[in-house]
């Protein structure tokens, strides 16, 4: 009955109120990130809503590790761990490591390298890279955990063929700076032009054919994005704009 009495002014004046509110927090959600860099929002629910749902607070974990020992506290540790991809897409040779250099701390965790193994072993790896010995070796390499045994393991590969994903790797991983990373990236951009034309040639002639064009777009993606990035970071932002456009 009382939903039955309501007028369509009543609609109109809560569509307009709620509209209004919207707006307003989206102002201040705004102005706050551009402030404070961070969600005004997000902030406030993981700092003050999360233990009221279930969160465990820094300072009783703390207690409860210190008297269930160093078991306890390694396993509480890893059931809070809440993995995120990394959203600025750093070069870990140009960038992670100069934070390593600086502040003698591992900017990545395992879990970090494991996401970073996964997608690699997804876009740069096919079912028929055991037919070419230089992209049998980079399947190896990606699944390496060790970042010697990675790069060495590219620099074998490229003493077999010009191998695409063999620069990637030392572009991301072996790479200093930012200038040698493009400069890597061009080399593995003009291999990477190479297989796709070919690949893309022979798609048709079965799912062997097929797979391998997939993983060889995916490469070409990569590297144009990535040398848009190393445009951007070395202040070329309309060459940048263009790359990624």
């Amino acid at each position: 009955m009382f939903l039955n009495t309501l007028t369509p002014k009543f609609y109109v004046a809560l569509t307009g109120t709620s509209s209004l509110i919207s707006g307003l927090i989206l102002i201040f959600e705004w102005w706050y990130f551009r402030k404070y860099g961070t969600s005004f929002i997000e902030q406030v629910s993981v700092s003050h809503l999360r233990p009221l749902l279930g969160g465990v607070d820094n300072n009783s974990s703390n207690n409860s590790n210190s008297s269930n020992g160093d078991s306890d506290s390694n396993r509480q540790s890893v059931s809070e761990c809440k993995v995120w991809r990394n959203p600025l897409n750093l070069f870990r040779g140009a960038e992670y490591n100069r934070y390593t250099w600086v502040t003698g701390r591992e900017p990545l965790t395992y879990y970090d390298m494991n996401l970073s193994a996964q997608d690699h072993q997804t876009f740069f790896t096919c079912d028929s890279d055991h037919l070419r010995p230089a992209d049998a070796i980079m399947q190896k390499a990606w699944r390496e955990r060790n970042p010697q045994a990675r790069i060495s393991a590219a620099h074998e590969a490229l003493e077999i063929n010009e191998c695409a994903t063999a620069y990637i790797l030392l572009a991301e991983e072996e790479a200093t700076t930012i200038a040698e990373a493009e400069k890597l990236f061009k080399q593995a951009l003009k291999a990477g032009d190479g297989c796709y034309r070919r690949s893309q040639q022979l798609q048709h002639h079965g799912s062997q054919y097929e797979a391998q064009h997939r993983r060889d777009t995916n490469v070409l993606v990569y590297i144009k994005r990535r040398l848009a990035m190393c445009a951007r970071r070395l202040g070329r932002t309309r060459e940048a704009v263009k790359m990624m456009r």
